[in-house]
């Protein structure tokens, strides 16, 4: 059996899913982001990835509750049996604490790129990262802006003329 592919949005990049998925040619998946009264929240998928690849569009600006969404995504997609689990991450949030510059810092990119590791993300793809060496161990590509301009235009029109 050939894993399919599907996308999943959180809710710090919505549209951006959306515009993917459209452009993929595949609707967007079905996810709930429950919220509790005490602030926590789960994802849970409304539909089977069971051997899929899943790929999770998220941005962490505001970065600790889109991260920890992202992570909790991951680590469900996981637990639900998903083939490939790919983070699509438009804006690393803590990018630019990519290096330890002085004494008694956090390298913050590194301990994300660890964090998503722990997860269960098989890649990660980023956009336009402050600098190389804030990818971890995980498998990640970094797309240029260039292609991410690329990337979401629309659709190509096709004419219905008839060729002479």
């Amino acid at each position: 059996m050939n894993p399919s592919v599907k996308i999943f949005a959180g809710n710090g990049s919505q549209a951006l899913a959306e515009k993917i998925a459209q452009r993929f040619g595949a609707p967007i998946g079905k996810i709930n982001i429950q919220k509790f009264s005490d602030g926590e929240f789960q994802p849970i998928f409304l539909e089977s990835i069971r051997g899929d690849y899943v790929f999770l569009v998220q941005s962490t600006y505001a970065p600790t509750d889109n991260l920890m969404e992202l992570l909790m995504m991951i680590d469900a997609a996981k637990r639900a049996s998903a083939y490939k689990i790919i983070a699509v991450i438009p804006y690393y949030g803590f990018a630019r604490q990519d290096r330890k510059d002085k004494p008694r810092v956090a390298i913050g990119a590194k301990l994300i790129a660890t964090l998503l590791e722990a997860a269960g993300a098989n890649r990660v793809i980023t956009m336009d990262l402050h600098a190389a060496q804030i990818q971890g161990d995980v498998a990640q590509d970094d797309l240029s802006a260039h292609l991410r301009k690329v990337c979401l235009l629309p659709p190509p029109m096709h004419s219905t003329a008839s060729a002479p």
